[in-house]
């Protein structure tokens, strides 16, 4: 019998039957999750940070947004920020909140963008001051703009599982807002579990209710916040129904302004252990990534909430 000693620094591959052989991540971090700091990160820093995401293997960083600064003043460098990245050869989408913040996207050179909407009318108020269908009216030409400038749109939809105003959202009418997306000629749609409250069941249902409305798990992301623990189950069972996109921010940065119980987002690392123990490709090195983010944790002044940084890391909780 040998002593060799185990690998704590990377899972067991053992793959399961059912699941893709490799998926695409979304990197959110910098910008889902620098949004929500209270104090504004120098524009130097987020440029490394998206630096390090690249080296680390990460095939799409979602960059900044161009919303207005009054809004996401966080976020008010952005015009400073993504010339600092064009040595990059990586994909860069940007969040759009409107025709004036395409416009401002498109003089950059953005080839990428995202628009952000909700399945609930409370959400849409808080948000975005409108209604669900005005929110819609008003993506449409920002949408058209995009296509026309050959620039593929994402779609992000907020409450697809549950609302802190409005509770359990049904499936019927999350289905109606996708659709309506995708009719405008968004390519892909992020469907967001933004307070956390998801369960790997109604995952399944939504994913087979959206099928059979005609819109296939190649159309669709999934965005899982981990409130209640759920967020690696929630993609599992998303995997199993046929997604092969999945958005999470390094080091679990990130929340949402607009609901305040909303904890922070699934962390990159978290997920890259687990598909990576599933025998999943995402072409991440973990060990950079997790360093990234321990560096991250550091300029924020704070560690990392991730418990695959802070096993990998040996910090202390």
């Amino acid at each position: 019998m040998t002593d060799s000693p185990l690998d704590l620094n990377l899972p067991m591959a053992v793959p399961a039957p059912g699941l893709p052989a490799r998926v695409r991540i979304h990197e959110v971090g910098a910008r889902d999750g620098l949004q929500n700091e209270k104090t504004v990160v120098p524009v130097e820093v987020k440029a490394e940070f998206i630096h390090r995401l690249a080296a680390a293997g990460l095939g799409t960083i979602e960059a900044t947004s161009f919303v207005h600064p009054k809004w996401v003043p966080q976020l008010a460098d952005a015009e400073a920020l993504m010339p600092l990245l064009a040595d990059l050869d990586v994909r860069l989408p940007v969040l759009v909140p409107n025709e004036r913040g395409l416009d401002r996207a498109l003089a950059l050179g953005v080839r990428e963008i995202a628009v952000f909407g909700s399945a609930t009318e409370s959400f849409a108020k808080a948000n975005l001051n409108r209604t669900v269908d005005e929110a819609l009216a008003m993506f449409a030409p920002v949408v058209g703009k995009a296509a026309a400038a050959n620039v593929p749109v994402r779609g992000y939809l907020s409450m697809c599982f549950g609302d802190p105003w409005e509770g359990p959202v049904p499936i019927p009418q999350v289905v109606r807002v996708c659709r309506a997306l995708i009719d405008l000629g968004c390519d892909e749609l992020s469907l967001g579990d933004t307070i956390g409250v998801a369960t790997p069941g109604q995952v399944g249902t939504l994913l087979t209710a959206l099928g059979e409305a005609g819109i296939g798990a190649d159309r669709l992301a999934v965005h899982f916040h981990d409130t209640y623990g759920q967020a690696l189950s929630n993609t599992l069972a998303a995997l199993q129904h046929g997604i092969r996109t999945v958005d999470s921010s390094a080091g679990g940065l990130g929340g949402c302004p607009y609901a305040k119980s909303a904890t922070g987002n699934l962390a990159t690392e978290d997920l890259v252990w687990m598909l990576h123990g599933l025998g999943i490709e995402t072409g991440v090195d973990l060990g950079l990534l997790t360093a990234t983010s321990v560096w991250m944790a550091g300029r924020l002044g704070r560690p990392s909430p991730s418990r695959t940084v802070r096993a990998l890391s040996h910090e202390e909780s």
